[in-house]
């Protein structure tokens, strides 16, 4: 289910000044709460996620009976809440926050010049700032609820449509 992430091609030395502001923005902007939160958050959505992911898997096969459509959905039904726990006990591991924060503060200092990573940071301590933070963890998962209900029926006819034209060869 999980693949590796590509390297960042060829890391740059980041100054001394951009890792500072850099620094000063990550803080400005809480990423680690931030992260915590948009952990929880995805803790919440996740099973319902996987279920309707594997149900689609499972409801786009034509070859299935119903009776091995429904054996197979218990199934999911008996493993989910131990892989969902398994993944959460992954989000709540500390060690994931240094490692994400070790990846994500190369990555701004790639993209943004000093002058820019100041203005983000001013505006991140600004009330509205501060509210766009506050609420980018519920809009996340939200965005993703509303990806998966756009995607899902997608998904499941083109998965159907390979079903069949598997089947066809």
């Amino acid at each position: 289910m999980a693949q590796a992430a590509p390297a960042p091609a060829a890391a740059t030395a980041v100054s001394p000044q951009a890792s500072a502001a850099v620094k000063e923005l990550l803080d400005a902007m809480d990423v680690r709460r931030m992260m915590i939160a948009s952990f929880a958050e995805m803790e919440k959505a996740l099973p319902q996620m996987m279920r309707a992911q594997m149900t689609a898997v499972i409801n786009a096969d034509p070859a299935a009976s119903d009776e091995k459509k429904k054996a197979a959905m218990a199934k999911v039904e008996q493993v989910l809440p131990g892989a969902a726990e398994a993944i959460n006990r992954m989000f709540r591991d500390p060690a994931l926050l240094d490692d994400m924060m070790a990846e994500i503060g190369p990555l701004y200092a790639r993209n943004y010049s000093v002058a820019e990573l100041k203005e983000l940071t001013a505006f991140y301590r600004t009330p509205l700032g501060q509210k766009m933070l506050a609420l980018s963890p519920r809009l996340a998962a939200e965005s993703m609820a509303a990806g998966q209900r756009v995607v899902a029926p997608r998904l499941n006819g083109l998965m159907l449509e390979v079903m069949q034209n598997a089947q066809a060869k």
